[in-house]
């Protein structure tokens, strides 16, 4: 079974069509208020559950992840004013801590893969990332006047607190680039970090390739040992 968070964005949406043409299991958290929730509830091969994953409980949450084997999460904040600037700042970070916990709480024999959708804007100090002063600079702006990007930091950083030997979570972090829409999956690649600036210099990464290599990552264990505990970064291919 297969969780799926963030399920009715726009990249999460086609995570669960890659997902079930695949003839994964899978499972997702739609809002109450969701316009997909309908959509999700037609389909006779999605568990759907329904819930706010600000909002449940600690028991609620355990029976969300139970039977899991892995959990997308492409969490985001709405492109709203109220999504931007609103409550809760810590979206993602927190439902990233929530679940994993869960995860430790019913920790079985076989680690949960926890898949991350994050962003080249957040760099993998692990990696040696050090870009330009001009870019820490508009980096730090963006943390003091954007409150999504400092959220999207922490939730990287909370998932990389996790080690499958201790708390029976594996991770990926997937870092695409500026992210546009494509109507099927194309050519594209994948770095342990960026090849360009992501601000100055920013390359593109198609919605569809992005759920692509994260549908992948769950389904093709030799992908899986290639990027465990890593955090690569997607590019689309130029023809």
């Amino acid at each position: 079974m297969i969780l799926v968070i963030g399920a009715s964005g726009a990249t999460g949406k086609l995570v669960v069509e890659q997902l079930l043409l695949a003839q994964q299991q899978v499972r997702v958290l739609v809002r109450p208020n969701s316009a997909q929730l309908e959509v999700f509830k037609a389909s006779p091969q999605l568990d759907v559950r329904v819930g706010n994953i600000a909002e449940l409980s600690s028991s609620e949450l355990d029976t969300l992840i139970r039977g899991v084997t892995a959990v997308i999460c492409c969490l985001g904040h709405r492109a709203t004013f109220q999504g931007i600037f609103g409550h809760p700042r810590r979206l993602v970070s927190d439902a990233v801590n929530h679940v994993c916990q869960a995860i430790v709480k019913s920790r079985t024999d076989t680690p949960v893969k926890f898949i991350l959708m994050n962003s080249t804007g957040c760099r993998d100090e692990a990696q040696g990332e050090c870009p330009s002063l001009a870019h820490r600079a508009v980096v730090a702006l963006l943390r003091v006047c954007l409150p999504p990007h400092p959220d999207n930091e922490a939730a990287a950083r909370t998932l990389r607190a996790y080690s499958s030997a201790e708390t029976g979570v594996d991770w990926v972090i997937v870092r695409p680039d500026s992210l546009v829409n494509e109507p099927e999956i194309t050519a594209y690649e994948a770095h342990p970090s960026p090849l360009r600036d992501a601000i100055f210099d920013a390359g593109k990464t198609s919605r569809a390739n992005v759920a692509h290599f994260m549908c992948q990552l769950v389904s093709d264990p030799h992908l899986w040992q290639q990027w465990q505990g890593q955090s690569p970064v997607l590019y689309n291919t130029k023809h």
